[in-house]
C-alpha cells in the first residue's frame, strides 16, 4: 500500500490552491487598477509605518458593531484588502500579515461571502504563512453559511474543500480533511444534476479523495510540497522561517543553489 500521495492526487490538490490564488490575484489586478492609481515607491521605514497604522484601524473595526450594515461592511473591508493585496511594491517588503484580519472582518459581517472568504483564506495561508488561521475563520463562515447559497464564482461546499486543502497539506490532520472532504461531498450532492458546477463530478471526486485519505494517511510529501510554495511565496523573513522549520519537521531537505536561491527536495525514504 502506497503511504504518500501519489503525483496526479497531489497535482489536484496543489491545483485546488493555485486556481483559487490564480483567481485572487487576477481579481485583484483588475479591480485595484481601476480604484488605486499607481504610487510611488516608498521605503520599507515608510510602508512598515502604513502597515501599523493599518493593523490599528483594523483592530478597531473589529470592536465596532456592524448596526445592520454587514453586508455593506463586508464589501468595504473586502476591497481594502484588495487594495492591500494588490500593492505589490509594499507586499514585497512587509509581507501578508493583515491578511487574517481582512479575513476576520469579513467573516465577521458576512460569513456567506463565499467568494471573498475563499480568497481571504489563500492569502491567510498560503501568503500570510498561517494555514491554522485559515481553518479557524473558514470554520467560523461554514457555522454560518448554508449548504446552498448565491455566489458568482464559487458554491458553498468549496468553503470545505478548501478547509480540507489546507488542514492535509498544511496541517497534516487527516481525519480533519476527511470530514471536511465529506462535507463537501455532502453539501455538492444537494446540486441538480446539470448545474454549472458540475456539482456531483465533484462530489464524486470529495468522497475518491476521503477513500484515498483512508487508505494512504502518510501525507508527508504533500505537506512538504505545499509548504514549499509558502516558501516560494514568502515576502517577509517571519514566514520564510516558519515554512523552513515547516518543511525540515516533516523530513524535506534544504539547500541553497550556486545562485544563492533556497531548494527543498524530499528524500528518497519519504517516498
Amino acid at each position: 500500500m502506497n503511504s504518500v500521495l501519489p503525483r496526479q492526487q497531489l497535482g489536484k490538490m496543489i491545483g485546488t490552491i493555485a486556481i483559487i490564488a490564480l483567481s485572487l490575484t487576477g481579481v485583484i489586478w483588475l479591480q485595484k487598477s481601476l480604484i488605486n492609481p499607481q504610487e510611488e515607491s516608498l521605503t520599507l521605514q515608510e510602508y512598515q509605518k502604513q502597515q501599523q497604522l493599518e493593523k490599528i484601524q483594523l483592530n478597531v473595526y473589529k470592536g465596532l458593531p456592524s448596526l445592520g450594515y454587514g453586508n455593506l461592511l463586508a464589501d468595504w473591508f473586502y476591497l481594502r484588502f484588495i487594495q492591500y493585496f494588490g500593492d505589490g511594491d509594499a507586499r514585497k517588503q512587509t509581507g501578508y500579515p493583515l491578511s487574517p484580519d481582512y479575513f476576520q472582518l469579513v467573516v465577521d459581517n458576512d460569513p456567506r461571502f463565499v467568494d471573498a472568504n475563499l480568497k481571504l483564506a489563500v492569502s491567510t495561508s498560503l501568503f500570510a504563512g498561517l494555514p491554522q488561521t485559515s481553518v479557524q475563520l473558514l470554520e467560523k463562515s461554514l457555522e454560518k453559511t448554508p449548504s446552498k447559497v448565491i455566489s458568482p464564482v464559487y458554491p458553498p461546499y468549496y468553503l470545505w474543500i478548501y478547509k480540507g486543502v489546507d488542514e492535509l497539506l498544511f496541517l497534516g490532520d487527516v481525519e480533519a480533511a476527511k470530514h471536511s472532504n465529506t462535507m463537501a461531498a455532502k453539501w455538492a450532492d444537494t446540486y441538480p444534476e446539470d448545474d454549472s458546477y458540475g456539482s456531483k463530478g465533484v462530489a464524486q471526486r470529495r468522497r475518491q479523495t476521503v477513500k484515498f485519505l483512508e487508505e494512504n494517511p502518510d501525507s508527508r510529501k504533500a505537506q512538504i510540497g505545499a509548504w514549499a510554495q509558502i516558501l516560494n511565496s514568502a515576502t517577509n523573513q517571519e514566514t520564510v522561517q516558519r515554512a523552513l522549520g515547516e518543511i525540515q519537521a516533516l523530513g524535506g531537505e534544504i539547500y541553497a543553489t550556486p545562485e544563492g536561491n533556497i531548494q527543498v527536495r524530499v528524500p528518497e525514504w519519504i517516498e
